[in-house]
């Protein structure tokens, strides 16, 4: 997961430096979305099972929530 991001991230920075404005822009966009929307899925599957953790809600905000 972490991998896979970073490397959307540096394939981005790559379009960047090519001056492909229009593939960075669709590198980032389905290299984030899909962090945001896994993020907050799990961030409600914490809220049902167990009680409201700030740690684990920073945790997640970071993209460190799969690897907890």
């Amino acid at each position: 997961f972490v991998s896979e991001t970073a490397a959307a991230l540096c394939l981005s920075a790559g379009y960047r430096a090519a001056g492909d404005r229009m593939w960075q822009g669709l590198t980032l966009l389905f290299a984030l979305v899909p962090c945001v929307l896994v993020q907050l899925s799990l961030v409600f599957i914490h809220r049902d099972v167990s009680r409201d953790r700030p740690l684990v809600l920073l945790l997640h905000l970071l993209q460190l929530g799969p690897l907890v």
